[in-house]
């Protein structure tokens, strides 16, 4: 075969291959097109659906006159929302003016009534003056209560309003009707039942809350209690206290939960949520899911549904569970703490400085090896299993380090407004690791100093941070009675929870001291609770530490 010929015949092919790829190129064309023209059918529905929903819910249920303060209005309900405007008359040579209608979302009521004209001392009955909204206005990241007067003197139009706005409020799931309450009388300065009777049973009463209130009388008052009450005949469970109470329970809720579907092995998530009306100290995970301390503010979280999924954490010490939590600090947070706990005659606010100065004092690094496994994006859909982390690659380290942290939520405090972990999030799947290496005491305390303003704390050759999924850290120098401690704090050591034969080390453990003398197993559990609240990325900061 001559050359020309070759080429004619490759030229051919060459054609050909060219027609089969142009034939495939248009199927795949016209494949896409029917799936974007399927898709776009199917965004059209959804959209279609939306707006029916929308007008639903938007159609108007009841309209009527009221006065509102000393002008008459035309009010219109839906089903999720009141809107009024003023009744103006009509003057022909004045020109029309656009007026902008009230607006009051049906989600941020939580209480409504009946108002009657009463003498003194009446208790019941009396002329009908209109109906009494009960809702929650947000200021900054408070809520704070408010109220709504529609005023009408007809019985019968009264009636039917209250009686369709009652209805319509009633509807919503995620309202408690009745609630289990633990109030811890001791913490901080002994004002839980105050704040509570104060503050909160109001509100509870408003929004038609029945409570079954327990009071604890010592440490694992709410344990025992929540082991053997009917859960099954509340619709959430309520915390009056510090972080060390708020823990207590969160543990209580996860061990019920586990004996209820009898594994005890591997964590098990509460059904009931968990409010929390900060009555403590510092009150790092109420700040965390309010962004303030502020006893109102939880309440109409709590009476209003607010709901979200926060991570947690279970520490272990040689195969023994010792708790569940959400945040845990050795080395300098551990020995301030277990200072603090020793003057506790001190006010809450001097102790807290006492302790903290009196450690910068003294303060020296401990020999550890610590270990993480650093945390992956699926954490967030699923618990990761032990067996698979075994699997996984620990990255170990052995130093000296003057703190560790281990947070699983941010911990927003006032002293800390942006948190002591602010590049973590309630509801991740991971936490937050901080190693703090052995440096001078003037380069920690501007690591220290830095958490009261917006950043850069963890600028320092000497801070380490991971997200992780898990860590282990075993001291590897025991904490003996230095010389430069007193007799005194030497003798009121208090016995480790997990016993050996080395001396104990001081945690803090969301606020609670606790000694372990082994090596202690942090794991991530991704929400396994469910609290009261909304996530905020920063917390109301009115205070700052003057210690340091």
């Amino acid at each position: 075969m001559s050359e020309p010929e070759e080429e004619f015949e490759e030229e051919q092919r060459d054609s050909a291959k060219t027609k089969k790829k142009e034939k495939r190129s248009a199927r795949k064309k016209k494949k896409k097109k029917k799936a974007e023209e399927e898709e776009k059918r199917e965004e059209e529905q959804v959209e279609e659906e939306g707006e029916e929903e929308e007008e639903q819910s938007d159609c108007v249920v009841l309209r009527g006159i009221f006065k509102l303060g000393k002008k008459s209005h035309d009010v219109l309900l839906t089903q999720t929302r009141l809107t009024w405007m003023p009744i103006i008359p009509e003057i022909p040579t004045a020109e029309a003016c656009a007026l902008q209608p009230g607006v009051l979302m049906l989600r941020d009521v939580f209480a409504v009534k009946v108002k009657r004209r009463r003498a003194a001392g009446q208790q019941s009955g009396g002329p009908v003056l209109g109906v009494a909204l009960f809702c929650c206005r947000r200021r900054g990241k408070r809520l704070e209560e408010e109220t709504l007067h529609l005023h009408n003197a007809s019985a019968e139009h009264t009636q039917t309003w209250f009686t369709t706005l009652k209805e319509l409020l009633t509807e919503s799931s995620s309202r408690p009707k009745y609630l289990k309450v633990f109030i811890n009388p001791s913490s901080h300065k002994k004002e839980a039942v105050h704040i509570y009777r104060e503050h909160v049973a109001p509100l509870f009463r408003m929004a038609d809350v029945r409570t079954d209130i327990t009071v604890t009388e010592r440490k694992g008052h709410a344990l025992s209690v929540m082991k053997e009450c009917k859960l099954d005949e509340y619709d959430g469970v309520v915390c009056v206290g510090g972080d060390g109470s708020v823990a207590e329970v969160c543990h209580a809720m996860v061990l019920r939960a586990q004996l209820d579907a009898n594994s005890p092995e591997k964590p098990v998530k509460p059904v009931l949520p968990l409010g929390i009306i900060p009555a403590g100290s510092t009150d790092v995970v109420s700040c965390s899911v309010h962004g303030v301390r502020d006893p109102v503010t939880a309440a109409l979280h709590i009476v209003l549904g607010h709901r979200l999924q926060v991570d947690m954490c279970s520490f272990s010490s040689l195969g023994q569970l010792v708790c569940f939590g959400f945040s845990a600090m050795f080395g300098f947070g551990g020995r301030s703490l277990a200072r603090a706990e020793k003057k506790r005659w001190m006010p809450s606010s001097r102790r807290r400085e006492y302790a903290v100065v009196k450690t910068l004092a003294r303060l020296r690094p401990d020999d550890c090896l610590l270990s993480f496994l650093p945390a992956k994006k699926s954490n967030s859909d699923q618990d990761q299993d032990p067996e698979s982390e075994r699997e996984e690659t620990w990255t170990t380290n052995q130093g000296l380090y003057l703190s560790i942290s281990i947070m699983s939520i941010p911990c927003l405090s006032q002293h800390a407004p942006r948190g002591l972990a602010p590049n973590t999030s309630l509801a991740n799947g991971s936490a937050a690791l901080i190693a703090v290496g052995n440096t001078s005491r003037s380069e920690f305390i501007k690591h220290l100093k830095r958490y009261n303003s917006s950043s850069g704390q963890f600028s320092f050759s000497f801070v380490e941070t991971h997200t992780v999924s898990a860590v282990r850290i075993c001291p590897r120098s025991p904490i003996g009675c230095s010389e430069e401690e007193s007799e005194e704090e030497a003798e009121s050591r208090t016995s480790p929870i997990i016993q050996s034969e080395g001396a104990a080390f001081p945690w803090n453990i969301d606020g609670e001291l606790v000694e372990i003398a082994n090596e202690v197993l942090i794991r991530v559990h991704p929400q396994l609770i469910t609290l009261y609240g909304e996530e905020v990325d920063e917390a109301e900061s009115t205070v700052s530490c003057s210690c340091i």
